[in-house]
């Protein structure tokens, strides 16, 4: 019957039934013997689904397997054909008799990968658990990598000494650390996946490297982070957390609407939103409250109109280096993983980024970070707020170390293997050759009916940089690596909602001033010609033909400026928007994109730009290449342009 009604093959059915035979068969099991765990570790059962079935703990469930000595043993892929042994084993776990992975013991260091690419998670964090994987081999240390993503780098077989093919959960790991007795696992390298499973990695007695759990928990727990904040001297937005409907509404109702809401320790902006009343806020924490049940909700106040800055940094406990200090270029409310930025600041004043760079230390030290730091600030009215500060490696490392050529996640593998940023010879100011920009790579054109509009939630899978003498031409040069276009003549369509038309006039006129036509819906074409911009009117999708649309796919629209009205898209919005999208008419969905746009056309009229290796930049800078370091620790050498 169930064949028939699914179209599953029976094979697979009976499959699911003996699992699920087997469930009821231990769920009713007095106390389960070492033969009886065995069985259903080999059918695949976690110890946390085990201890479900049991209504027991995961703890629980791993206490009474180790006392009975239930173990997977790691079996080996033949990387070579039988030829001969393989130099760097690729091992899986088996439930099986055979053990076939000699322990490195005390020379081991394990890494955390950043387990399955997704949106919100993809290669910038393989590249850290790369580089420094590389640089503790220089060390001499054997390298052990723990990832479960078979498109990284990080689990190509010769880039550690092991690796093992397992997913990144408190069991597999803690197998792992059991059988290899490892000097200490890393797990500030793969983004906030490793970042879990400090807590309970260090109540099982693994040794942490780097900055300490304890730290971890301090910038990742609301309350504590908010009370060193406040000793500090730092100011936040307000904010709150909230486990319930109630405790949620409560707290929004003392910070004010609009609120910007997310669960703790989710990476990519998982389920982030911006809520502007109590009704939206409710149907909000149900859905949130799925992503991650055992962390309360982050309420904040959310800060509109304020520029966003991100800095990077490196210490070893003791001494504080600044890798960059980023801008983004959208403005607060999109995702800082899809949101361009740019190396150094180009609207942000010099007393805020020095601001910016002092709070970025002094977070360093009182959390005692030994590795790297990531802090995300927001500007206001000339007001520095801290958003957040995460106590590990940031998506913005490959770029700055691009950027400057200095390898920031090599530095802190040194760092983490007891190398002071002295004996590294780590300068306080970082080279900068030129103007850096990062632009987000998005899969719209793969995911039909998904809207381009950006938000808290991130979106891209990809980023590419841009480099040169100016914001514009590094813009520019962003735009087109990202497979992009900017028009150096023709027409720009615009239609934003009311509050951007006054932000958006000076744009505007800017474009009519290098000749451009202008183009704009009802509103906005009112708008601009009233204050003495030129524009053509063009009709909206539900207004008749010719309209908006028409002159998209009829190739007459060379830019598209468009924001989008309220909380939900307008249906004319959307299909105007994925219009330009499939006819591969650049657009912006935000003011200061569009002014970036502007700048970067100027550019490229200007024709000013120029063509250098990432080598020939990274010449220009004044700082030796090549900092003297201890005898122990890797050479500090420019990042290598194209490798990950």
């Amino acid at each position: 019957d169930v064949t028939r009604a699914t179209g599953i093959d029976p094979w697979f059915l009976y499959q699911m039934e003996e699992l699920i035979e087997a469930e009821r068969w231990f769920a009713g099991l007095h106390e389960p013997s070492a033969l009886e765990l065995r069985r259903m570790k080999r059918m695949g059962f976690s110890d946390r689904q085990l201890g479900e079935l049991r209504g027991t703990t995961e703890a629980a469930i791993r206490e009474l397997r180790w006392r009975l000595d239930v173990h997977p043993a790691y079996k080996t892929v033949d990387t070579c054909a039988g030829e001969f042994p393989s130099a760097t084993p690729y091992l899986y776990s088996s439930y099986d008799a055979e053990n076939e992975s000699t322990p490195f013991g005390g020379e081991g260091v394990v890494i955390l990968g950043s387990g399955p690419n997704r949106i919100g998670q993809g290669v910038e964090f393989d590249y850290c658990c790369v580089r420094a994987g590389l640089a503790f081999r220089e060390l001499g240390m054997k390298t052990i990598m723990i990832n479960s993503n078979p498109e990284t780098v990080s689990t190509d077989f010769d880039i550690s000494d092991k690796l093992y093919f397992e997913p990144l959960t408190l069991e597999d790991v803690l197998e792992i650390v059991r059988w290899e007795r490892p000097r200490g696992v890393v797990v500030q390298l793969g983004g906030q996946t490793p970042l879990r499973l400090t807590k309970p990695l260090e109540a099982a007695g693994v040794s942490v490297l780097g900055t300490s759990p304890d730290s971890i928990d301090v910038a990742e727990d609301r309350g504590r982070f908010e009370a060193l904040a406040d000793r500090l001297g730092v100011t936040q937005p307000a904010n709150g957390t909230a486990r319930s409907v109630a405790e949620a509404v409560t707290v929004a109702e003392r910070i004010g609407f609009p609120v910007l809401v997310r669960p703790s320790y989710v990476l990519g902006g998982r389920a982030m939103e911006i809520v502007y009343d109590e009704g939206s806020l409710r149907d909000y924490f149900e859905k949130a409250a799925r992503v991650a049940p055992e962390h309360p909700v982050l309420i904040d106040r959310f800060l509109e109109d304020a520029f966003e800055g991100d800095v990077d940094a490196l210490s070893d406990g003791t001494r504080c280096v600044i890798g960059g200090v980023m801008q983004h270029i959208e403005d607060a409310g999109v995702h800082s993983g899809d949101s361009a930025c740019v190396l150094p600041p180009y609207l942000i004043g010099d007393r805020q980024v020095e601001e910016m760079r002092r709070y970025t230390k002094a977070f360093a030290a009182a959390l005692g970070v030994v590795g790297l730091i990531n802090v995300q600030y927001a500007i206001k009215d000339g007001v520095v707020y801290v958003l957040e500060v995460n106590p590990r490696a940031s998506r913005t490392v490959p770029f700055v170390s691009k950027a400057t050529g200095v390898p920031l996640a090599r530095l802190a593998a040194a760092v983490m293997a007891g190398h002071t940023l002295d004996e590294l010879g780590v300068p306080d100011d970082l080279p900068l050759p030129g103007v850096a920009v990062k632009e987000a790579v998005f899969p719209f054109t793969k995911l039909p009916g998904v809207d381009t509009i950006l938000g808290p939630e991130m979106r891209s899978t990809g980023e590419v940089m841009g480099l040169a003498d100016s914001f514009g031409m590094a813009f520019a040069k962003a735009q087109i690596a990202a497979d992009g276009s900017l028009p150096l003549e023709g027409a720009i369509f615009v239609t934003v909602n009311d509050s951007d038309k006054p932000t958006v006039l000076p744009i505007v006129r800017r474009f009519h001033e290098m000749g451009f036509r202008i183009v704009a819906t009802e509103g906005t074409a009112r708008y601009v010609r009233s204050r003495g911009v030129p524009a053509d009117l063009v009709a909206k999708v539900h207004e008749g033909r010719p309209n908006a649309i028409d002159l998209i796919v009829s190739g007459d629209v060379q830019l598209l400026i468009n924001t989008p009205l309220g909380k939900f898209t307008q249906a004319d919005d959307y299909a105007i928007r994925r219009a330009a999208l499939m006819h591969r008419v650049p657009y912006t969905t935000t003011m200061s994109a569009a002014s970036a746009a502007c700048d970067a056309i100027i550019a490229l009229r200007s024709r000013t730009g120029s063509v250098r290796s990432l080598q020939e930049w990274h010449e220009r800078t004044t700082v030796e290449k090549q900092p003297p370091v201890a005898a122990r620790a890797p050479a500090v050498s420019p990042a290598p342009a194209g490798q990950a």
